[in-house]
Protein backbone atom coordinates (compact mmCIF):
# COMPACT_ATOMS: atom_id res chain seq x y z
CA UNK A 1 0.00 0.00 0.00
CA UNK A 2 1.42 3.41 -1.28
CA UNK A 3 2.71 5.27 2.43
CA UNK A 4 0.48 8.29 1.72
CA UNK A 5 -2.24 5.97 2.57
CA UNK A 6 -1.10 6.29 6.05
CA UNK A 7 -2.39 10.13 6.42
CA UNK A 8 -5.22 10.07 4.23
CA UNK A 9 -8.48 9.91 6.14
CA UNK A 10 -12.40 10.47 4.91
CA UNK A 11 -15.20 11.79 6.39
CA UNK A 12 -18.78 10.40 6.07
CA UNK A 13 -21.82 12.25 5.35
CA UNK A 14 -24.96 11.34 5.59
CA UNK A 15 -27.55 11.68 2.60
CA UNK A 16 -30.76 12.59 3.55
CA UNK A 17 -34.34 11.55 2.37
CA UNK A 18 -36.27 14.69 2.37
CA UNK A 19 -39.68 12.80 2.51
CA UNK A 20 -39.10 10.51 5.15
CA UNK A 21 -36.57 12.32 7.05
CA UNK A 22 -34.71 9.63 7.48
CA UNK A 23 -30.44 9.09 6.36
CA UNK A 24 -30.75 7.16 2.59
CA UNK A 25 -26.75 6.63 2.29
CA UNK A 26 -23.52 8.11 3.38
CA UNK A 27 -21.35 9.67 0.96
CA UNK A 28 -17.43 8.76 1.59
CA UNK A 29 -15.56 11.84 1.33
CA UNK A 30 -11.33 11.44 1.12
CA UNK A 31 -9.82 14.27 3.37
CA UNK A 32 -5.91 14.43 3.00
CA UNK A 33 -4.12 15.21 6.23
CA UNK A 34 -2.56 19.52 5.89
CA UNK A 35 1.04 18.93 3.95
CA UNK A 36 0.27 15.64 2.44
CA UNK A 37 0.08 15.44 -1.73
CA UNK A 38 -2.60 16.37 -3.33
CA UNK A 39 -4.27 13.10 -3.46
CA UNK A 40 -7.51 14.56 -5.42
CA UNK A 41 -5.54 16.27 -8.20
CA UNK A 42 -3.37 13.74 -8.62
CA UNK A 43 -6.58 11.18 -9.25
CA UNK A 44 -7.77 13.36 -11.31
CA UNK A 45 -4.89 12.19 -13.56
CA UNK A 46 -4.42 8.78 -13.06
CA UNK A 47 -7.30 6.60 -12.61
CA UNK A 48 -5.66 3.63 -11.54
CA UNK A 49 -5.35 6.02 -8.20
CA UNK A 50 -8.83 6.85 -8.09
CA UNK A 51 -9.78 3.91 -8.31
CA UNK A 52 -7.97 3.01 -5.37
CA UNK A 53 -8.99 6.04 -3.39
CA UNK A 54 -12.68 4.40 -4.08
CA UNK A 55 -11.53 1.13 -2.96
CA UNK A 56 -10.39 3.09 0.33
CA UNK A 57 -13.32 4.19 0.97
CA UNK A 58 -15.43 1.91 1.04
CA UNK A 59 -12.56 -0.09 3.41
CA UNK A 60 -12.76 3.04 5.71
CA UNK A 61 -16.89 2.72 5.98
CA UNK A 62 -16.37 -1.19 7.15
CA UNK A 63 -14.77 0.34 9.53
CA UNK A 64 -17.32 2.08 10.91
CA UNK A 65 -19.77 -0.71 11.29
CA UNK A 66 -22.12 0.98 9.31
CA UNK A 67 -24.92 -1.03 7.05
CA UNK A 68 -25.99 2.31 5.55
CA UNK A 69 -25.77 1.96 1.23
CA UNK A 70 -22.74 4.09 0.44
CA UNK A 71 -22.13 6.96 -2.29
CA UNK A 72 -18.85 6.73 -3.17
CA UNK A 73 -17.18 9.23 -5.98
CA UNK A 74 -14.94 8.40 -9.08
CA UNK A 75 -14.20 10.66 -12.18
CA UNK A 76 -15.77 9.99 -15.40
CA UNK A 77 -12.27 9.24 -16.98
CA UNK A 78 -11.72 6.64 -14.17
CA UNK A 79 -14.68 5.19 -14.95
CA UNK A 80 -13.98 5.09 -19.14
CA UNK A 81 -10.51 4.31 -18.68
CA UNK A 82 -11.30 1.00 -16.15
CA UNK A 83 -14.42 -0.07 -16.73
CA UNK A 84 -14.68 -2.82 -14.22
CA UNK A 85 -12.85 -0.79 -11.52
CA UNK A 86 -11.15 -4.18 -10.48
CA UNK A 87 -10.13 -2.62 -7.19
CA UNK A 88 -13.24 -1.46 -6.20
CA UNK A 89 -14.89 -4.79 -6.67
CA UNK A 90 -12.54 -6.56 -4.58
CA UNK A 91 -12.63 -4.13 -1.60
CA UNK A 92 -17.07 -4.53 -1.64
CA UNK A 93 -16.51 -8.32 -1.64
CA UNK A 94 -13.63 -8.09 1.01
CA UNK A 95 -15.84 -6.23 3.48
CA UNK A 96 -18.66 -8.45 2.79
CA UNK A 97 -20.67 -5.59 0.74
CA UNK A 98 -22.99 -5.54 -2.27
CA UNK A 99 -22.78 -3.63 -5.39
CA UNK A 100 -26.32 -2.47 -5.28
CA UNK A 101 -25.21 -1.06 -1.90
CA UNK A 102 -23.18 1.12 -3.83
CA UNK A 103 -23.45 4.26 -5.55
CA UNK A 104 -21.04 5.65 -7.38
CA UNK A 105 -20.87 9.50 -7.97
CA UNK A 106 -19.69 10.12 -11.43
CA UNK A 107 -18.30 13.61 -11.20
CA UNK A 108 -16.17 15.60 -14.20
CA UNK A 109 -14.81 17.24 -16.23
CA UNK A 110 -16.63 15.04 -19.18
CA UNK A 111 -15.15 17.20 -21.92
CA UNK A 112 -12.24 14.93 -22.76
CA UNK A 113 -13.88 11.65 -21.91
CA UNK A 114 -14.77 9.37 -24.69
CA UNK A 115 -18.40 9.47 -24.26
CA UNK A 116 -18.93 5.76 -25.76
CA UNK A 117 -16.29 4.23 -23.98
CA UNK A 118 -17.86 5.83 -21.21
CA UNK A 119 -21.56 4.75 -21.55
CA UNK A 120 -20.12 1.12 -22.34
CA UNK A 121 -18.31 0.99 -18.35
CA UNK A 122 -21.76 2.65 -16.86
CA UNK A 123 -23.96 -0.20 -18.67
CA UNK A 124 -21.33 -3.06 -17.24
CA UNK A 125 -21.42 -1.77 -14.05
CA UNK A 126 -24.90 -1.77 -14.01
CA UNK A 127 -24.79 -5.24 -14.93
CA UNK A 128 -22.76 -6.06 -11.57
CA UNK A 129 -25.54 -4.27 -9.29
CA UNK A 130 -23.26 -0.66 -8.81
CA UNK A 131 -25.96 2.01 -8.72
CA UNK A 132 -25.18 5.24 -11.23
CA UNK A 133 -25.52 8.74 -9.74
CA UNK A 134 -24.56 11.88 -12.11
CA UNK A 135 -22.66 14.40 -9.88
CA UNK A 136 -22.08 17.95 -9.85
CA UNK A 137 -24.92 18.81 -12.20
CA UNK A 138 -25.50 22.06 -12.91
CA UNK A 139 -22.18 23.38 -12.21
CA UNK A 140 -20.10 21.40 -14.71
CA UNK A 141 -19.18 20.41 -18.12
CA UNK A 142 -21.85 17.16 -17.91
CA UNK A 143 -23.69 17.73 -21.07
CA UNK A 144 -27.55 16.91 -21.61
CA UNK A 145 -27.25 14.87 -24.29
CA UNK A 146 -24.83 12.80 -22.63
CA UNK A 147 -26.85 13.20 -19.59
CA UNK A 148 -30.24 11.52 -20.93
CA UNK A 149 -27.97 8.85 -22.50
CA UNK A 150 -26.51 7.88 -18.94
CA UNK A 151 -29.82 7.86 -17.77
CA UNK A 152 -28.42 8.01 -13.94
CA UNK A 153 -30.18 6.16 -11.09
CA UNK A 154 -29.70 9.77 -9.41
CA UNK A 155 -28.93 13.26 -10.62
CA UNK A 156 -27.23 14.82 -7.59
CA UNK A 157 -27.17 18.95 -8.19
CA UNK A 158 -24.31 20.97 -7.37
CA UNK A 159 -24.26 23.28 -4.35
CA UNK A 160 -24.33 26.17 -6.24
CA UNK A 161 -28.25 25.92 -7.18
CA UNK A 162 -28.90 25.21 -3.58
CA UNK A 163 -27.44 28.98 -2.66
CA UNK A 164 -30.43 31.47 -3.42
CA UNK A 165 -32.25 28.66 -4.61
CA UNK A 166 -35.27 30.25 -2.03
CA UNK A 167 -35.21 33.70 -3.94
CA UNK A 168 -33.84 32.65 -7.48
CA UNK A 169 -36.52 31.91 -9.96
CA UNK A 170 -33.82 30.79 -12.56
CA UNK A 171 -32.48 28.35 -9.77
CA UNK A 172 -35.99 27.42 -9.06
CA UNK A 173 -36.66 26.63 -12.52
CA UNK A 174 -33.27 24.90 -13.54
CA UNK A 175 -34.53 22.73 -10.53
CA UNK A 176 -37.94 21.54 -11.45
CA UNK A 177 -36.27 20.71 -14.90
CA UNK A 178 -34.08 18.37 -13.24
CA UNK A 179 -36.99 17.01 -11.42
CA UNK A 180 -38.67 16.70 -14.65
CA UNK A 181 -35.85 14.60 -15.99
CA UNK A 182 -35.48 12.41 -13.39
CA UNK A 183 -39.15 11.24 -13.27
CA UNK A 184 -38.96 10.37 -17.14
CA UNK A 185 -35.76 8.43 -16.44
CA UNK A 186 -36.89 6.62 -13.36
CA UNK A 187 -34.14 8.32 -11.01
CA UNK A 188 -34.07 10.31 -8.32
CA UNK A 189 -33.08 14.07 -7.52
CA UNK A 190 -30.61 15.23 -4.95
CA UNK A 191 -29.00 18.49 -4.05
CA UNK A 192 -25.93 19.36 -1.92
CA UNK A 193 -24.91 22.53 0.38
CA UNK A 194 -28.28 22.51 1.90
CA UNK A 195 -27.54 25.00 5.00
CA UNK A 196 -30.40 26.81 5.80
CA UNK A 197 -34.01 25.96 6.99
CA UNK A 198 -35.18 27.82 3.72
CA UNK A 199 -32.83 25.97 1.43
CA UNK A 200 -34.74 22.92 2.61
CA UNK A 201 -37.97 24.34 2.24
CA UNK A 202 -37.08 25.95 -1.21
CA UNK A 203 -35.89 22.50 -2.42
CA UNK A 204 -38.60 20.21 -1.07
CA UNK A 205 -41.01 23.11 -3.00
CA UNK A 206 -38.93 22.26 -6.33
CA UNK A 207 -39.23 18.02 -6.03
CA UNK A 208 -36.07 17.02 -4.31
CA UNK A 209 -35.86 13.90 -3.01
CA UNK A 210 -32.38 13.70 -1.34
CA UNK A 211 -30.30 16.24 -0.19
CA UNK A 212 -26.98 17.12 2.11
CA UNK A 213 -25.57 19.57 3.60
CA UNK A 214 -24.65 21.13 6.90
CA UNK A 215 -28.27 21.78 8.16
CA UNK A 216 -28.69 18.16 8.18
CA UNK A 217 -25.26 16.98 9.24
CA UNK A 218 -21.53 18.15 8.24
CA UNK A 219 -18.94 15.61 7.39
CA UNK A 220 -17.32 13.75 9.93
CA UNK A 221 -14.76 11.02 10.74
CA UNK A 222 -17.38 9.21 12.52
CA UNK A 223 -20.36 7.67 10.53
CA UNK A 224 -24.04 8.53 12.22
CA UNK A 225 -27.26 8.28 10.70
CA UNK A 226 -28.47 11.29 13.13
CA UNK A 227 -29.66 14.48 11.51
CA UNK A 228 -30.93 17.53 12.30
CA UNK A 229 -34.44 18.59 10.53
CA UNK A 230 -36.32 21.58 11.00
CA UNK A 231 -39.50 21.04 13.08
CA UNK A 232 -41.99 22.46 10.49
CA UNK A 233 -41.29 20.11 7.30
CA UNK A 234 -43.36 20.86 4.08
CA UNK A 235 -45.94 18.35 2.64
CA UNK A 236 -43.78 14.90 1.69
CA UNK A 237 -46.13 15.24 -1.74
CA UNK A 238 -46.70 16.77 -4.58
CA UNK A 239 -50.44 15.57 -4.65
CA UNK A 240 -52.16 12.99 -7.40
CA UNK A 241 -52.98 13.25 -10.39
CA UNK A 242 -55.71 15.65 -11.10
CA UNK A 243 -59.16 14.40 -12.48
CA UNK A 244 -59.65 10.91 -11.70
CA UNK A 245 -58.08 7.95 -9.52
CA UNK A 246 -54.71 9.79 -8.08
CA UNK A 247 -51.88 7.92 -8.85
CA UNK A 248 -49.83 8.73 -5.80
CA UNK A 249 -46.29 10.02 -4.89
CA UNK A 250 -43.46 7.31 -6.27
CA UNK A 251 -42.73 4.66 -3.90
CA UNK A 252 -39.10 5.54 -4.30
CA UNK A 253 -39.63 9.20 -2.58
CA UNK A 254 -39.82 7.01 0.61
CA UNK A 255 -37.26 4.34 0.19
CA UNK A 256 -35.22 3.94 3.16
CA UNK A 257 -31.71 1.37 3.15
CA UNK A 258 -32.62 -2.06 3.73
CA UNK A 259 -30.99 -4.48 6.31
CA UNK A 260 -29.93 -7.43 3.76
CA UNK A 261 -27.86 -10.77 4.82
CA UNK A 262 -27.54 -14.20 3.08
CA UNK A 263 -30.19 -16.70 2.75
CA UNK A 264 -27.66 -18.83 4.57
CA UNK A 265 -27.48 -16.12 7.74
CA UNK A 266 -28.26 -18.18 11.09
CA UNK A 267 -31.05 -16.66 13.46
CA UNK A 268 -28.54 -16.34 15.54
CA UNK A 269 -26.61 -13.78 12.98
CA UNK A 270 -29.90 -12.07 12.83
CA UNK A 271 -30.87 -11.50 16.23
CA UNK A 272 -26.91 -10.06 16.82
CA UNK A 273 -27.68 -7.96 13.84
CA UNK A 274 -30.80 -6.69 15.05
CA UNK A 275 -29.66 -6.07 18.78
CA UNK A 276 -26.43 -3.93 17.56
CA UNK A 277 -28.85 -1.86 15.16
CA UNK A 278 -31.92 -0.84 17.17
CA UNK A 279 -33.12 1.27 14.55
CA UNK A 280 -33.38 -1.58 11.85
CA UNK A 281 -36.93 -2.61 11.64
CA UNK A 282 -36.26 -5.93 10.03
CA UNK A 283 -34.01 -7.86 7.66
CA UNK A 284 -34.20 -9.13 4.35
CA UNK A 285 -32.67 -12.25 3.06
CA UNK A 286 -31.20 -12.01 -0.59
CA UNK A 287 -29.80 -14.58 -2.28
CA UNK A 288 -26.38 -13.94 -4.83
CA UNK A 289 -27.76 -11.35 -6.89
CA UNK A 290 -29.86 -9.39 -4.24
CA UNK A 291 -33.03 -10.87 -4.85
CA UNK A 292 -35.21 -10.70 -1.76
CA UNK A 293 -36.39 -14.29 -0.80
CA UNK A 294 -36.92 -14.41 2.92
CA UNK A 295 -38.23 -11.19 5.17
CA UNK A 296 -37.50 -11.19 8.87
CA UNK A 297 -40.28 -8.86 10.75
CA UNK A 298 -38.00 -7.93 14.46
CA UNK A 299 -40.33 -7.91 16.63
CA UNK A 300 -41.82 -11.44 15.65
CA UNK A 301 -38.21 -12.82 15.23
CA UNK A 302 -37.28 -11.68 18.79
CA UNK A 303 -40.31 -12.88 20.04
CA UNK A 304 -40.02 -16.31 18.86
CA UNK A 305 -36.22 -16.56 20.40
CA UNK A 306 -37.13 -15.06 23.80
CA UNK A 307 -39.91 -17.91 24.08
CA UNK A 308 -38.97 -20.63 26.21
CA UNK A 309 -36.70 -22.92 24.55
CA UNK A 310 -36.60 -20.75 21.04
CA UNK A 311 -32.94 -19.77 21.84
CA UNK A 312 -32.02 -23.29 22.05
CA UNK A 313 -34.30 -24.65 19.26
CA UNK A 314 -33.73 -21.37 16.30
CA UNK A 315 -30.38 -20.16 17.51
CA UNK A 316 -27.60 -22.16 15.48
CA UNK A 317 -30.59 -22.99 12.61
CA UNK A 318 -30.73 -20.99 9.60
CA UNK A 319 -32.91 -17.79 9.65
CA UNK A 320 -35.46 -18.66 6.68
CA UNK A 321 -37.37 -21.14 9.87
CA UNK A 322 -38.76 -17.92 11.01
CA UNK A 323 -39.33 -15.50 7.87
CA UNK A 324 -42.04 -15.13 5.83
CA UNK A 325 -42.28 -14.44 1.87
CA UNK A 326 -41.31 -10.80 1.30
CA UNK A 327 -43.41 -8.05 -0.10
CA UNK A 328 -42.24 -6.78 -2.91
CA UNK A 329 -42.87 -3.88 -5.42
CA UNK A 330 -41.45 -2.54 -8.57
CA UNK A 331 -39.38 0.56 -8.40
CA UNK A 332 -42.03 2.62 -10.67
CA UNK A 333 -45.00 2.08 -8.10
CA UNK A 334 -46.58 4.85 -6.48
CA UNK A 335 -47.82 4.58 -3.11
CA UNK A 336 -51.16 3.58 -3.52
CA UNK A 337 -49.50 0.43 -4.47
CA UNK A 338 -47.79 -0.03 -1.98
CA UNK A 339 -51.08 -0.11 0.43
CA UNK A 340 -53.12 -2.00 -2.02
CA UNK A 341 -49.99 -5.01 -1.55
CA UNK A 342 -50.09 -4.43 2.53
CA UNK A 343 -53.76 -5.05 1.73
CA UNK A 344 -53.65 -8.14 -0.16
CA UNK A 345 -51.64 -9.58 2.50
CA UNK A 346 -51.79 -11.34 6.05
CA UNK A 347 -53.07 -8.96 8.58
CA UNK A 348 -50.72 -9.88 11.16
CA UNK A 349 -48.11 -8.60 8.59
CA UNK A 350 -49.78 -4.79 8.24
CA UNK A 351 -46.97 -3.67 9.47
CA UNK A 352 -43.80 -5.15 8.28
CA UNK A 353 -41.89 -3.30 5.40
CA UNK A 354 -42.28 -3.19 1.75
CA UNK A 355 -38.90 -4.01 -0.38
CA UNK A 356 -38.62 -2.39 -3.30
CA UNK A 357 -36.89 -3.81 -6.13
CA UNK A 358 -35.48 -3.19 -9.35
CA UNK A 359 -36.10 -4.53 -12.81
CA UNK A 360 -33.65 -7.52 -12.21
CA UNK A 361 -35.43 -8.13 -8.73
CA UNK A 362 -32.65 -6.94 -6.64
CA UNK A 363 -34.02 -4.99 -3.66
CA UNK A 364 -33.00 -1.28 -3.62
CA UNK A 365 -33.97 -0.58 0.16
CA UNK A 366 -37.45 -1.01 2.24
CA UNK A 367 -40.30 1.41 2.67
CA UNK A 368 -42.43 1.67 6.03
CA UNK A 369 -45.78 1.92 6.12
CA UNK A 370 -45.79 4.81 8.54
CA UNK A 371 -44.21 6.91 5.76
CA UNK A 372 -46.63 6.02 3.23
CA UNK A 373 -49.93 6.96 5.42
CA UNK A 374 -48.77 10.14 6.65
CA UNK A 375 -47.88 11.13 2.65
CA UNK A 376 -50.87 9.53 1.37
CA UNK A 377 -52.72 11.45 4.20
CA UNK A 378 -51.45 15.13 3.13
CA UNK A 379 -51.76 14.41 -0.61
CA UNK A 380 -55.40 13.99 0.02
CA UNK A 381 -55.54 17.31 1.95
CA UNK A 382 -53.81 19.23 -0.54
CA UNK A 383 -56.26 17.50 -2.91
CA UNK A 384 -59.12 18.54 -1.09
CA UNK A 385 -58.28 22.08 -0.98
CA UNK A 386 -57.99 22.42 -4.69
CA UNK A 387 -61.69 20.65 -5.83
CA UNK A 388 -64.20 22.53 -7.02
CA UNK A 389 -66.66 22.97 -4.02
CA UNK A 390 -69.51 22.64 -6.04
CA UNK A 391 -68.14 19.13 -8.62
CA UNK A 392 -65.71 17.83 -6.19
CA UNK A 393 -63.08 18.37 -9.38
CA UNK A 394 -59.71 19.88 -9.86
CA UNK A 395 -59.39 23.36 -10.89
CA UNK A 396 -57.90 24.20 -13.99
CA UNK A 397 -54.13 24.52 -12.21
CA UNK A 398 -54.30 20.53 -12.23
CA UNK A 399 -55.23 20.05 -15.68
CA UNK A 400 -52.95 22.75 -16.86
CA UNK A 401 -50.01 20.68 -14.84
CA UNK A 402 -50.73 17.49 -16.37
CA UNK A 403 -50.63 19.02 -19.89
CA UNK A 404 -47.14 20.13 -19.36
CA UNK A 405 -46.14 16.57 -18.29
CA UNK A 406 -47.55 15.25 -21.52
CA UNK A 407 -46.12 17.87 -23.63
CA UNK A 408 -42.54 16.85 -21.38
CA UNK A 409 -42.78 14.13 -22.55
CA UNK A 410 -43.50 14.65 -26.17
CA UNK A 411 -47.18 12.70 -25.57
CA UNK A 412 -50.08 13.45 -28.52
CA UNK A 413 -52.85 14.76 -26.49
CA UNK A 414 -56.45 16.77 -27.01
CA UNK A 415 -57.33 19.27 -24.61
CA UNK A 416 -61.32 20.36 -24.56
CA UNK A 417 -63.53 22.89 -23.29
CA UNK A 418 -66.93 22.35 -22.31
CA UNK A 419 -69.98 24.90 -21.00
CA UNK A 420 -73.88 25.17 -20.61
CA UNK A 421 -74.74 27.19 -23.82
CA UNK A 422 -76.56 29.95 -22.55
CA UNK A 423 -76.04 29.52 -18.91
CA UNK A 424 -76.71 32.82 -17.49
CA UNK A 425 -80.38 32.62 -19.36
CA UNK A 426 -80.78 29.21 -17.00
CA UNK A 427 -79.75 30.67 -14.10
CA UNK A 428 -82.48 33.63 -14.52
CA UNK A 429 -85.12 31.46 -15.76
CA UNK A 430 -84.56 28.56 -13.59
CA UNK A 431 -82.82 29.91 -10.69
CA UNK A 432 -79.64 29.37 -8.90
CA UNK A 433 -80.27 26.23 -7.55
CA UNK A 434 -81.97 23.99 -10.39
CA UNK A 435 -78.26 25.83 -12.29
CA UNK A 436 -76.19 24.22 -9.25
CA UNK A 437 -77.72 20.88 -9.78
CA UNK A 438 -77.35 21.13 -13.38
CA UNK A 439 -73.39 21.76 -12.78
CA UNK A 440 -73.40 18.91 -10.23
CA UNK A 441 -74.89 16.59 -13.24
CA UNK A 442 -72.51 17.41 -15.74
CA UNK A 443 -69.53 16.98 -13.29
CA UNK A 444 -70.87 13.78 -12.20
CA UNK A 445 -71.31 12.33 -15.64
CA UNK A 446 -67.50 13.66 -17.22
CA UNK A 447 -65.86 12.28 -13.69
CA UNK A 448 -67.69 9.11 -14.44
CA UNK A 449 -66.54 8.78 -17.45
CA UNK A 450 -62.85 9.69 -16.42
CA UNK A 451 -63.12 7.05 -13.84
CA UNK A 452 -63.32 4.53 -17.10
CA UNK A 453 -60.03 6.55 -19.19
CA UNK A 454 -57.30 5.30 -17.29
CA UNK A 455 -55.54 8.57 -19.94
CA UNK A 456 -58.32 10.95 -18.85
CA UNK A 457 -58.51 14.05 -16.45
CA UNK A 458 -61.22 16.05 -15.69
CA UNK A 459 -61.54 19.55 -14.41
CA UNK A 460 -63.61 22.24 -13.32
CA UNK A 461 -62.73 25.91 -13.83
CA UNK A 462 -65.74 27.40 -11.99
CA UNK A 463 -69.03 28.21 -13.23
CA UNK A 464 -70.08 26.26 -16.46
CA UNK A 465 -66.94 25.96 -17.80
CA UNK A 466 -65.09 22.21 -18.16
CA UNK A 467 -61.67 21.20 -19.25
CA UNK A 468 -61.24 17.86 -20.31
CA UNK A 469 -57.71 16.23 -20.94
CA UNK A 470 -57.64 13.07 -23.15
CA UNK A 471 -55.02 10.92 -24.55
CA UNK A 472 -54.07 10.26 -28.21
CA UNK A 473 -57.64 8.53 -28.63
CA UNK A 474 -59.80 11.70 -27.96
CA UNK A 475 -62.59 12.90 -25.97
CA UNK A 476 -65.20 10.59 -27.50
CA UNK A 477 -66.28 8.96 -24.63
CA UNK A 478 -67.02 12.72 -22.98
CA UNK A 479 -69.07 13.92 -25.99
CA UNK A 480 -70.82 10.73 -26.09
CA UNK A 481 -71.70 11.42 -22.27
CA UNK A 482 -72.80 15.02 -22.32
CA UNK A 483 -74.19 15.83 -25.72
CA UNK A 484 -75.75 12.96 -26.85
CA UNK A 485 -78.08 12.94 -23.95
CA UNK A 486 -80.79 15.06 -22.96
CA UNK A 487 -80.34 17.87 -20.19
CA UNK A 488 -82.80 20.37 -18.57
CA UNK A 489 -82.87 22.93 -15.61
CA UNK A 490 -86.14 23.32 -14.19
CA UNK A 491 -87.80 21.81 -16.34
CA UNK A 492 -86.39 24.27 -19.06
CA UNK A 493 -84.28 22.38 -22.21
CA UNK A 494 -80.46 22.98 -22.13
CA UNK A 495 -77.88 22.12 -24.11
CA UNK A 496 -74.09 22.30 -24.11
CA UNK A 497 -71.35 23.24 -26.26
CA UNK A 498 -67.81 21.27 -26.67
CA UNK A 499 -64.52 22.49 -28.69
CA UNK A 500 -61.27 20.15 -28.87
CA UNK A 501 -57.76 20.81 -29.78
CA UNK A 502 -55.95 18.18 -30.70
CA UNK A 503 -52.33 18.43 -30.17
CA UNK A 504 -49.72 16.24 -31.63
CA UNK A 505 -46.43 15.66 -29.95
CA UNK A 506 -44.46 18.97 -30.69
CA UNK A 507 -47.40 21.31 -31.67
CA UNK A 508 -47.73 23.07 -27.91
CA UNK A 509 -44.45 24.09 -25.95
CA UNK A 510 -47.02 24.75 -23.15
CA UNK A 511 -50.17 24.34 -21.62
CA UNK A 512 -50.64 28.38 -22.09
CA UNK A 513 -50.26 27.78 -26.30
CA UNK A 514 -53.05 24.70 -26.03
CA UNK A 515 -55.24 26.94 -24.12
CA UNK A 516 -54.17 30.24 -26.94
CA UNK A 517 -55.36 27.34 -29.42
CA UNK A 518 -58.46 26.18 -28.33
CA UNK A 519 -59.85 29.71 -27.59
CA UNK A 520 -61.22 29.88 -30.89
CA UNK A 521 -62.10 26.64 -31.62
CA UNK A 522 -64.86 27.39 -27.94
CA UNK A 523 -66.20 30.58 -30.33
CA UNK A 524 -67.13 28.11 -33.29
CA UNK A 525 -68.51 25.92 -30.67
CA UNK A 526 -70.71 28.19 -29.29
CA UNK A 527 -71.71 30.03 -32.59
CA UNK A 528 -73.72 26.58 -33.63
CA UNK A 529 -77.36 26.39 -32.50
CA UNK A 530 -77.95 23.36 -30.37
CA UNK A 531 -75.36 20.88 -28.57
CA UNK A 532 -72.06 21.16 -30.66
CA UNK A 533 -68.71 20.12 -30.91
CA UNK A 534 -66.03 21.38 -32.51
CA UNK A 535 -62.17 20.51 -33.24
CA UNK A 536 -59.15 21.64 -34.43
CA UNK A 537 -55.15 21.87 -34.08
CA UNK A 538 -52.70 24.26 -32.91
CA UNK A 539 -51.74 26.61 -36.12
CA UNK A 540 -54.38 25.79 -38.19
CA UNK A 541 -57.93 27.63 -39.42
CA UNK A 542 -59.80 24.22 -40.28
CA UNK A 543 -62.34 23.10 -37.81
CA UNK A 544 -64.43 20.25 -38.17
CA UNK A 545 -67.81 20.06 -36.73
CA UNK A 546 -68.90 16.98 -35.32
CA UNK A 547 -71.80 17.66 -33.66
CA UNK A 548 -73.94 21.05 -33.95
CA UNK A 549 -76.70 21.69 -37.00
CA UNK A 550 -74.12 22.86 -39.17
CA UNK A 551 -72.22 19.33 -39.47
CA UNK A 552 -69.46 19.86 -42.08
CA UNK A 553 -65.63 20.90 -42.41
CA UNK A 554 -64.21 24.72 -42.93
CA UNK A 555 -61.68 24.71 -44.51
CA UNK A 556 -59.78 21.64 -46.17
CA UNK A 557 -59.41 19.08 -43.46
CA UNK A 558 -56.22 16.49 -43.64
CA UNK A 559 -57.14 12.52 -43.07
CA UNK A 560 -56.42 11.79 -39.51
CA UNK A 561 -56.99 8.62 -39.14
CA UNK A 562 -60.04 6.56 -38.30
CA UNK A 563 -62.63 6.83 -35.27
CA UNK A 564 -66.22 6.68 -34.79
CA UNK A 565 -68.23 8.66 -37.32
CA UNK A 566 -70.42 11.87 -35.64
CA UNK A 567 -73.91 11.13 -34.50
CA UNK A 568 -77.27 12.41 -35.78
CA UNK A 569 -76.58 15.98 -36.78
CA UNK A 570 -73.53 15.54 -38.77
CA UNK A 571 -72.30 14.44 -41.73
CA UNK A 572 -70.07 11.94 -39.98
CA UNK A 573 -66.78 13.20 -40.80
CA UNK A 574 -64.12 10.64 -39.84
CA UNK A 575 -60.62 11.77 -37.76
CA UNK A 576 -58.46 11.12 -34.89
CA UNK A 577 -57.84 13.43 -32.06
Amino acid sequence: MPAWTDQLRFAFQPVVNLATGSVAALEILARPEDGEMDVLGSAHRCPDLDAELAALAVRAAARQETMLPLHVNVFAATVAELPSLTSLGKAVRDVGRRPWEITLDVGGPFTHVPHRSLLEAVRGLRDEGYRICADGVGDGDLPLRLLGELVPDLVKLDRSLCTGLADDRGRRAAVTAMRQLCEQTGGLLAIEGVETERQYAAAREAGVQLAQGHLFAPPARRASAEVYLPPERPPATRGPVPGGLPSGPPVTQFLQPAALLPMSASADAVRSHLTGFPAVSGVLLVDTDGVPVRAIDRDRFLLSLSGRYGHALYADRPALRLADRPRTVGAGATAWEVLDVIADGERDRTGDDVAVVDERGRCMGVVHLADILRALAESRVEEAARLNPLTRLPGSDAVNGEVDRRIAEGRAFALSWLDVDGFKQVNDGAGFAAGDELIRSVGRALAEVAAREPTARVGHIGGDDFLVLAGSEGPGPFAEAVLDVPWSAGGRPVTLSLATVDCPPGSVRDHGEAAAALAPLKKAAKALPGASWVVGRPGSQRTEVRRGAVGRVRGPVAPCGPTSAGTAGTEGVRSRL
